[in-house]
């Protein structure tokens, strides 16, 4: 239906032709999604909410199960729940746009997590959360609970805890949506960074326009269609972009 033409390498991440509906099938909102991202790729997926953005993501990640369709990572195709292998589970990180804090924890015992549940040895894990708060800003924070945080560290502390493992692929949802402006621009620095240093792969939904059209593609959202805005020059909300 609307193919995405990938780009030369081979995928990390594909998802082929995904439907997905909410309330007995009233609430339509995936509709024959496609597309394919290589390894070191960052993604901007935008559009309005209920657009399928959070849909999306939550299928990649195994979340979710689509109605039709199959998302495949490596190559192997992707289940959900018990079926989601422990391997492929340690090649996602997933930054939720409510966080999924344990609130009394303290934000250090949050993001070691899932490092002691993949058997990372503690001195590695202790090296990996102090690059990760400095680059966020919240080393000073380590030690207090999470209910005691504000909602940009809260924030800055799931997108830590996602890339704990050096994970393959983050999937963000919302990344920055609660961040100031000095924060949101760091966040999304550090994401690049990681993108360029490690070859993460991102994808990442978004309202934030300007960010978004920083990353290698900027893919629109739209009635569960994707739309490829990366070379266009056009404002979003025109009718006339090209489906791929």
């Amino acid at each position: 239906m609307n193919n995405i033409i990938p780009p030369l390498s081979s995928p990390i991440v594909e998802f082929r032709n995904l439907w997905k509906s909410f309330d007995k099938e009233r609430i339509q909102v995936l509709r024959g999604a496609s597309l394919r991202v290589s390894q070191g790729e960052s993604v901007a997926l935008v559009g309005a909410s209920g657009s399928g953005k959070s849909s999306l993501l939550h299928l990649i990640a195994g979340l979710d199960e689509p109605d039709q369709g199959a998302v495949y990572v490596n190559g192997e195709p992707l289940g959900s729940g018990r079926r989601l292998t422990q391997r492929l589970r340690h090649q996602i990180g997933f930054v939720f746009q409510l966080h999924n804090l344990i609130p009394n924890l303290t934000l250090r015992e949050n993001c070691m997590i899932p490092s002691v549940a993949a058997g990372v040895k503690k001195k590695t894990a202790d090296a990996r959360l102090l690059y990760l708060a400095n680059a966020t800003g919240i080393t000073d924070r380590l030690d207090h609970r999470i209910q005691d945080l504000s909602g940009g560290e809260r924030q800055r502390t799931a997108l830590c805890r996602a890339l704990m493992n050096s994970p393959q692929i983050i999937l963000a949802d919302e990344p920055t949506g609660s961040l100031d402006d000095l924060n949101r621009v760091r966040v999304f620095e550090l994401l690049l960074e990681l993108v360029r240093k490690e070859g993460i792969t991102l994808i990442m939904a978004t309202h934030d326009l300007e960010l978004g059209r920083r990353c290698d593609r900027f893919l629109r959202v739209q009635r569960g269609v994707l739309f490829d805005e990366t070379k266009e020059q056009q404002h979003l909300g025109q009718d006339d972009l090209r489906a791929i």
